[in-house]
């Protein structure tokens, strides 16, 4: 065999692999039931601070 047809071949069985990883997580992930929120008064001081994605993103620069 050619040495691209063996590269395409180990990626081909990577990439599937990652794909059934992911797709065990997903499943494991999801078999835990639904996600309920924490109740506001378990909070520090039950005050909910909301910082924005442009504000962290305009820090992060």
């Amino acid at each position: 065999m050619e040495r691209g047809k063996i590269v395409a071949i180990i990626t081909g069985v990577i990439s599937i692999l990652l794909a059934i990883a992911y797709l065990i997580i997903v499943q494991l992930l999801d078999f835990r039931g639904e996600m309920i929120p924490a109740p506001i008064s378990q909070l520090q001081g039950g005050e909910v601070t909301h910082v924005s994605t442009i504000s962290i993103l305009f820090y992060l620069m």
